[in-house]
């Protein structure tokens, strides 16, 4: 062979064996990138679970409000004298009791 047709031979076979390695390297690493996927997702970071706590706490801080104005609104209708409103004002009292016991104070700055 003369050395033209060996070096187009060379680099013809350098350019097929980078395809091969980069398929091999692929097989290669593919169990870790599979491995990893599944730990992430079994995972919660600590930004993630911060950020899950705040929006439960912010829901149950909304859910308060809103059983105090209709604490309050029954509560003026018992003193206009319905007795159904009476009724409803303590259930309200009582869930108000029990939502306030998971949320917690405001800080005092």
């Amino acid at each position: 062979m003369t050395t033209l047709p060996r070096l187009a031979l060379i680099a013809l076979a350098a350019a097929a064996l980078t395809g091969c390695v980069r398929t091999a390297a692929s097989i290669i690493t593919a169990p870790v990138r599979v491995a990893s996927g599944g730990f992430d997702m079994l995972t919660t970071s600590q930004s993630e679970s911060d950020e899950k706590r705040g929006r439960d706490l912010r829901h149950r801080e909304e859910r308060l409000g809103r059983l105090e104005r209709e604490y309050n609104k029954h509560t003026k209708q018992c003193l206009r004298g319905n007795e159904d409103a009476c009724d409803q004002a303590r259930l309200d009292y009582g869930a108000m009791q029990n939502l306030r016991a998971t949320v917690p104070a405001p800080a005092d700055y």
